[in-house]
């Protein structure tokens, strides 16, 4: 289904005709506060005892996990004085070993449904697996972008490349805030992944992109010699700059005021300074620019998500999102007004206020637009790309944040105990030379 946008109310032209759900607004729950006051996801689902055990063996794994991806990038970073193109492909594998992480803690402690939907400009590009899950068909070079809900956005976006085929969760590229990067281990770590920290001082920020975007736009010559190739990347963007809070949505409104447009209701105004600028530097080596847009199940009209999807709250009390949901657009590069920065903010601004009538549909109806049918042939069979079928009929997709196979997450750990069972040997060879000497 298209989405159109009335430049007069942001409200959704032709929305879909689906049956609203009772939200429950206003309503007393048995405890007597307000439904809209509840968290969306129930009670605590666990007690204080197994919140404690949830929360120990959660800081366990994820700690564990973080130190033996840091001490692989330590191992290999030597690589890097003695071949780049070997210490880049080295650092996608360590890269990929925090995929399977996100992914991994995700299904353990903070199971949740996926429901998927988009217009037709990815229509054959989005499936489910005969085994539940889905499978995604994006390009190996692209722009992500998306509303930014709270925090465990880039989770979820990043799971999304472990189910892309071919496999994009360690060719993830992230702009962040640079007070991330003194993060202890988790910091260092992201910046051997060559992630662009920003301060948000476009005098010191813009060298540092224009470094970091030149390398990803630089050719690699195949084996052999006979051609190139760009490396893959998924440049993953929040263009409104923050997660959605009471603060931003402030902040949001000043703006709006300041440069004398309407501000959205449901998202944040974009700033378009730090997207342009990838764009024009990346152009001719992209060719489109995906939109997700983000919303979780059960946030009240006016409240944000980070007032109840937090860290207890999500992993150790048993109360994650009921769903998140993802409504998928395709924009070519080649479409988009560069040439100017004013014409650019103006189309990013346009694509906001379609998000935030999006937004307005899945609040009313709670379900986002379903996905248009696939084509068929002739004589009715599915075309390639595949027709709606089973859990699709209804236009949506639904699947779980999981690996593929239960024991992936053990590749975290493969390269670091290669390094010890290595440097093992070594060592006993050394020691049994040493006494045949003396």
């Amino acid at each position: 289904m298209a989405v159109a946008h009335s430049r007069q109310n942001g409200a959704l032209e032709n929305p879909v005709d689906l049956p609203a759900p009772s939200l429950g607004a206003g309503a007393t729950t048995a405890e007597g506060s307000t439904a809209k006051d509840a968290h969306p996801s129930g009670r605590e689902k666990h007690g204080r005892f197994t919140q404690l055990l949830r929360g120990v063996t959660f800081a366990v794994y994820f700690t564990s996990c973080c130190v033996a991806i840091h001490a692989t990038q330590i191992l290999g970073s030597p690589l890097y004085w003695i071949n780049r193109d070997v210490y880049y492909a080295y650092m996608a594998l360590t890269k990929q070993s925090f995929g399977l992480l996100v992914t991994t803690m995700t299904h353990w402690w903070s199971p949740t449904t996926i429901r998927i939907s988009g217009d037709a400009s990815v229509a054959g590009q989005i499936r489910k697996t005969p085994d539940g899950r889905v499978e995604f068909s994006f390009p190996e070079r692209l722009i992500l972008i998306a509303n930014h809900q709270i925090y465990t956005d880039w989770l979820y976006l990043w799971w999304v490349g472990y189910a892309n085929s071919p496999r994009m969760h360690g060719y993830l590229y992230i702009i962040l805030k640079e007070s991330l990067k003194y993060i202890p281990v988790i910091g260092q770590g992201m910046m051997f992944y060559g992630f662009i920290f920003m301060s948000r001082k476009m005098a010191v920020d813009q060298p540092r992109m224009a470094y970091r975007l030149r390398k990803l736009k630089t050719q690699q010559t195949a084996p052999g010699g006979t051609s190139k190739f760009y490396t893959p990347m998924w440049l993953l963007l929040f263009p409104e700059g923050t997660n959605a809070s009471q603060n931003g949505r402030n902040k949001s409104a000043k703006w709006a005021e300041k440069i004398g447009v309407k501000d959205p209701e449901h998202v944040l105004l974009p700033r378009s300074t730090g997207m342009y600028f990838c764009l024009s530097e990346l152009k001719g080596t992209v060719e489109y620019v995906y939109d997700c847009t983000v919303a979780y199940e059960g946030i009240p009209r006016g409240k944000f998500g980070e007032q109840y999807f937090t860290l207890a709250s999500t992993y150790f009390q048993g109360r994650p999102p009921k769903s998140v949901n993802f409504y998928w657009r395709r924009f070519r590069v080649a479409d988009i007004p560069l040439d100017d920065a004013a014409s650019f903010d103006v189309w990013l601004r346009d694509r906001w206020y379609e998000k935030d009538a999006l937004m307005e549909q899945y609040l009313s109806t709670g379900r986002f637009p379903p996905s248009p049918p696939q084509p068929t042939t002739d004589d009715g069979s599915a075309a390639k790309g595949g027709s709606r079928g089973g859990d699709e009929q209804d236009g949506f997709i639904e699947t779980e944040v999981r690996t593929r196979y239960w024991w992936e997450f053990i590749q975290i750990f493969v390269v670091l105990g290669a390094f010890g069972l290595v440097g093992n040997m070594l060592l006993k060879a050394w020691s049994n030379l040493v006494h045949a000497v003396f």
